[in-house]
C-alpha cells in the first residue's frame, strides 16, 4: 500500500487531508512539524510527503532541504498559505515537486498526489512505454519491435520529457531550462532543431507524435 506522510501543524487541516487520502486507499501517517516528520522517515518507508511550510522547529523548506541533501528524491507536495512568487520559487529551488496555496481544493489535491506518484514511478523505473515503444533512460535508447535507436543525449531527454507528460504543453524556454540548463547561452530555437530531428527519426512511428502548439511550444500526443 502506498504510504503518504502529511506534515501540517494545523490539526483540523491535517485530519481532513489524512481522512480524504485514507478514503482514496492510501495509508497515511501524520506529523505536526518537520522534526516529527524526520523522525517518522527514519522508521517508516514513505512514498510521498505533503507538507506545510510555516511550522515550528523544522519548517517545510528545511525539511525538503534535508531530504534533497540526503539524496532522498521522494515526491513532495507543498500546501501553504505563502502565495507570493518568491515563496513558490524558494519552494521549487529547495526541491519541492508541486505547490498548492491555501485554501485548497481537496479533490484537486488528490489528483495532484496521483500525478506525483505516477511521475515518481516513471523516474524510479527510468523507462517509459508507449504501446510497443520503450524509452530506456539509462541507455538513452528507444526500442521498438526488436529494433533499438540510440539517441544523442539532448534529443533523448527532450523526447523523454515530452512523453512523460502527454498532452502537456512545454514552452521552448521551459525545455531549454530543464534540458540545457538555466545558465545556458544556447538560443531557445535550438529546441526547434532537436524537435525536427526527432520527428524525422520517428516519422514512421504511429504510437506518438510531437505536436507544435502555435505561439506556445510543443507537446507529445500518444496514439494508443
Amino acid at each position: 500500500m502506498i504510504t503518504i506522510l502529511v506534515v501540517e501543524d494545523n490539526e483540523t487541516l491535517r485530519q481532513l487531508i489524512c481522512t480524504v487520502l485514507g478514503k482514496h486507499g492510501y495509508r497515511v501517517l501524520a506529523a505536526e512539524d518537520g522534526q516529527s516528520a524526520l523522525d517518522i522517515l527514519e522508521a517508516e518507508y514513505i512514498d510521498l510527503i505533503i507538507s506545510d511550510i510555516m511550522m515550528p522547529q523544522v519548517d517545510g523548506y528545511e525539511l525538503i532541504e534535508h531530504l534533497r541533501q540526503s539524496n532522498n528524491n521522494l515526491p513532495v507536495l507543498i500546501i501553504t498559505a505563502k502565495d507570493s512568487f518568491q515563496d513558490k520559487q524558494k519552494g521549487f529551488l529547495v526541491g519541492t515537486d508541486d505547490y498548492m496555496v491555501k485554501p485548497i481544493d481537496i479533490n484537486e489535491m488528490v489528483l495532484r498526489v496521483g500525478a506525483l506518484l505516477r511521475r515518481a514511478q516513471i523516474v524510479n523505473e527510468r523507462k517509459l512505454t508507449v504501446g510497443g515503444v520503450t524509452l530506456d533512460y539509462d541507455s538513452v535508447t528507444v526500442y521498438r519491435d526488436g529494433e533499438s535507436t540510440v539517441l544523442p543525449q539532448k534529443e533523448f531527454f527532450l523526447l523523454y520529457k515530452l512523453i512523460a507528460y502527454p498532452n502537456k504543453i512545454f514552452t521552448r524556454q521551459q525545455l531549454m531550462d530543464e534540458i540545457w540548463g538555466m545558465d545556458t547561452e544556447t538560443d531557445a530555437r535550438t529546441v526547434d532543431v532537436h524537435i525536427n530531428r526527432l520527428r524525422e527519426r520517428f516519422r514512421e512511428y504511429t504510437e506518438f507524435e510531437i505536436v507544435t502548439v502555435r505561439g506556445l511550444g510543443y507537446k507529445a500526443v500518444k496514439h494508443i
